[in-house]
């Protein structure tokens, strides 16, 4: 398993197109691998584990999937079923619950 990452240790390739997902957990869904697709496209699915993120005070538990292209996603269920549907902005930071 990864180790925890901590402030200023993720870097998001975003702008020109491209933005990044942000898929905020809880720490009963650390090392989740999480699926996005485009919608209708679910055969083209990229994936990023939950991990910890250290800040000052406190700690999170997020996948952070970067670059995606601009556009509306799938975001799956481990069964295959859809969780729900999200937008990535293009140069911006999208951010998705998944609890």
């Amino acid at each position: 398993m990864p180790a925890p990452s901590r402030q200023g240790s993720v870097v998001l390739d975003i702008g020109a197109g491209t933005g990044a997902l942000v898929i905020h957990a809880t720490r009963a869904q650390d090392a989740l691998e999480i699926h996005v697709s485009p919608v209708g496209l679910p055969d083209q699915r990229t994936h990023a584990a939950v991990r910890p993120r250290h800040l000052p005070g406190r700690t999170l538990y997020a996948a952070v999937i970067t670059p995606l292209p601009a556009g509306r996603y799938t975001v799956w269920n481990q069964d295959d079923t859809a969780h729900g549907t999200t937008t990535v902005t293009d140069g911006h930071v999208s951010d998705y619950a998944w609890a």
